[in-house]
């Protein structure tokens, strides 16, 4: 069975930079199909905003494509309580224990996060990789 993976906000806006290395990574990861959760929309919406100055209407479609290539999970009240289990066991700041108890209810086995600890295995089922090293 392949594994199924979880994307962090922070590939998400590599996949809209300029080309480069990490950009065809992020593409390549985007293309499979990942998981994201609605954490990682708000996000990504912010950032469009923000720092790449992106218009309403054109955000508005970021996020559109985002919803149609990825499988998007909604951050629950169950959610929030393995979040706070998760920051309590590996020390993780809030909304990465957001992100990682998001990637472990929707039974994922990869979280790709150029952020985390690289090859740190959560609950025993869910590895960490950061998709931009060697």
């Amino acid at each position: 069975m392949p594994a199924k993976a979880f994307i962090d906000t922070n590939i998400v806006i590599y996949g809209l930079g300029p080309n480069s290395p990490k950009t065809s990574r992020a593409a390549t990861l985007m293309a499979d199909n990942p998981t994201i959760s609605t954490q990682v929309l708000s996000e990504t919406a912010n950032v469009a905003l923000k720092k790449l100055a992106l218009p309403l209407p054109e955000t508005a479609k970021l996020l559109a494509m985002l919803e149609a290539v990825c499988r998007i999970e909604i951050i629950s009240q169950d959610t929030i309580h393995l979040a706070l289990d998760v920051a309590g066991k590996y020390g993780f700041s809030w909304y990465d224990s957001l992100i990682v108890a998001t990637a472990l209810k929707a039974e994922c086995t990869i979280l790709y996060s150029e952020d985390m600890h690289h090859s740190q295995v959560i609950e025993g089922r869910l590895s960490i990789i950061n998709p931009f090293l060697d």
